[in-house]
């Protein structure tokens, strides 16, 4: 039965012509965003995933530029010890060279002096971001380097340090006004002084205040060093897992652009035909004008 108040085919070709627009808008907006899962309702379980890693990866990122600021005052610190370490090294020979009898330790004290003052400059200028490593009183609080940034098993969140005992590894308690270094690691080679009357015997026991001092300092450096290697392996680490981390959400959430393309070729091409459908089924109502022709 054909029917001038209801044009049956007409509205099923609408219906059709609706639900391949609909497809078709969905498909554009994933081809112009990039994203299969742009928003909560397209699919809650894999946005609420995304949303909470990507949230982490972003934190993850700022702790490994945190690894950088904390490189650099390991870096600072390391070179200032290794520095020292040639200084001390230098103050060994002097008093190896005032055991000749014929020298003169009042000169040889000259360059103990200046060997002195440039251990307090090396140790006074160790310093990064307003932090110094190798200047730190006796029971001082360690000093903390951010590594990383991890999520429990529990959901909550939790940043992660290595740290550094300065208290122990630094070359000075304390530098004065007149730049000089006193306590720490050092502070018995800066109460070393030379002068014709010293004996033998003193030599001796400056000698072994500076191998003291050469011991510790190479215990420190060790310590640098090997929070070096902790830091180096963390920054590579850090960005492995960052790495992983955003092709996992990718996997989630980003369209297949070879399949969208596909798809939009295809739904361009209904919905051509879905108008011609319409078209058609609107003009059948007119044939029904040549049943009253005469």
């Amino acid at each position: 039965m054909t029917s001038i108040l209801t044009n049956v085919a007409a509205n099923s070709a609408l219906q059709t012509l609706r639900g391949i627009n609909d497809s078709l808008e969905q498909t554009q907006g994933r081809v112009s965003s990039g994203y299969r899962v742009a928003e909560a309702s397209d699919n809650v379980a894999y946005w609420s995933i995304s949303t909470t890693m990507g949230s982490d990866n972003n934190a993850l990122k700022a702790a490994n530029d945190a690894l950088g600021v904390g490189a650099a005052k390991v870096d600072t610190a390391y070179a200032a010890m290794e520095a020292a370490l040639d200084v001390v090294d230098e103050i060994k020979s002097k008093l190896v060279t005032a055991n000749e009898g014929s020298t003169d330790k009042e000169q040889i004290q000259l360059e103990i002096k200046k060997l002195q003052e440039q251990l307090s400059s090396i140790a006074q200028g160790a310093s990064f971001s307003g932090e110094n490593w190798m200047v730190a009183a006796a029971g001082a609080a360690d000093e903390t380097v951010v590594d990383g940034f991890i999520r429990n098993d529990d959901g909550t969140v939790e940043v992660t340090t290595a740290s550094f005992e300065v208290s122990t590894y630094a070359m000075f308690g304390e530098i004065d006004d007149d730049g000089v270094g006193s306590d720490g690691i050092l502070g018995n080679v800066m109460g070393i002084v030379l002068s014709d009357a010293t004996t033998p015997a003193q030599l001796d026991g400056f000698l072994v205040t500076v191998e003291s001092a050469l011991s510790e300092m190479t215990n420190a450096g060790a310590a640098l060093g090997a929070l070096q290697t902790r830091i180096d392996l963390q920054t590579t680490y850090a960005g492995t897992l960052s790495d992983a981390i955003e092709e996992g959400i990718s996997r989630l959430v980003d369209a297949d652009m070879e399949e969208e393309s596909a798809k939009l070729s295809a739904l361009q091409t209904q919905q051509q035909l879905a108008v011609q459908s319409l078209s058609i089924a609107n003009s059948s109502s007119q044939n029904i004008l040549s049943l009253f022709q005469q």
